[in-house]
């Protein structure tokens, strides 16, 4: 039997889908993608193009969009950094992909004008985020359109632990949809981590849930980088007994034991459905 495709990761509707997925679903057109950079440091992707409705996840600057259709302000297409589909405002893209040469290391870092941290900041950017460095001077890299950020704040290589990452998120606000210090959620945080650790992950725990690993006895030992999965919800273990996780109990990122978060959120009936250990 045909497994149905997710919509969430699948270019699809009844009108238009994505060519590479004709004579694989049924649409009344199919069209090739036409890519997109977000410019704006972050961009909503929602599941309707409506400026009032939920928050399915974010995009950050730099980032590519492959839109498939452009009417009333909207672009709907895919992200290519995790496949999301979704609707993202039009003036929140720029036509083309950015030859990016390096990506925010830190979980937000100012722009400026001049390469001098006493000019006020013009804008801010967020972990991720990907930036084309043109020139450096002393302490500060020139990115394209003329604006500067710290080099320290800047890599061009993927970090080695991303469980040091995702401690670097600790206390910043909850987010349904977030993935950025701005705002995030507990997928959302996994997501920025694993990515700035060089690693290809999905943006929804259950999808994060299926994702290659061994499978790890909950009651048993855990160790550091193990993921431990609720319905709709996802922690990483930061050491082997305790937790870091963006939750909607405190609507920030914290650390806690491991027992307590267990014990409370079974108190409000989940209990924890897998613990994976990543490769």
């Amino acid at each position: 039997m045909p497994i149905k495709p997710d919509p969430r990761i699948t270019p699809a509707r009844g009108d238009l889908a994505a060519a590479s997925l004709e004579g694989k679903v049924m649409a009344d057109r199919y069209a090739e993608p036409r890519a997109m950079t977000v410019a704006a440091a972050v961009a909503p992707l929602k599941v309707a193009a409506d400026p009032y409705g939920p928050l399915d996840s974010t995009l950050l600057y730099g980032q590519q969009f492959d839109v498939y259709d452009t009417r009333e302000g909207w672009c709907w297409g895919q992200a290519v950094a995790d496949g999301y589909v979704g609707y993202v405002p039009e003036a929140t893209l720029a036509d083309g992909a950015l030859p990016a040469t390096h990506k925010v290391a830190m979980p937000m870092t100012h722009l400026y004008t001049a390469p001098d941290v006493k000019t006020e900041p013009v804008g801010m950017l967020f972990m991720n985020s990907a930036v084309q460095v043109e020139a450096e001077e002393g302490v500060f890299a020139q990115l394209s359109g003329g604006v500067y950020a710290h080099r320290s704040h800047l890599a061009d290589e993927s970090a080695a632990d991303f469980v040091a990452v995702a401690r670097m998120f600790l206390h910043a606000p909850y987010l349904w949809g977030g993935n950025s210090a701005q705002g995030i959620d507990c997928s959302g945080l996994v997501q920025a981590a694993l990515m700035r650790a060089g690693r290809d992950c999905p943006r929804d725990s259950d999808m994060q849930e299926a994702m290659p690993g061994e499978a790890v006895d909950p009651d048993g030992t855990l160790q550091k980088g193990d993921l431990v999965f609720w319905k709709g919800h996802v922690g990483i273990m930061v050491t082997g007994s305790s937790l870091l996780h963006a939750t909607e109990y405190t609507l920030r990122v914290m650390e806690e034991p491991f027992k307590r978060a267990r014990k409370r959120i079974a108190a409000a009936g989940l209990e924890v459905t897998s613990v994976k250990r990543l490769g």
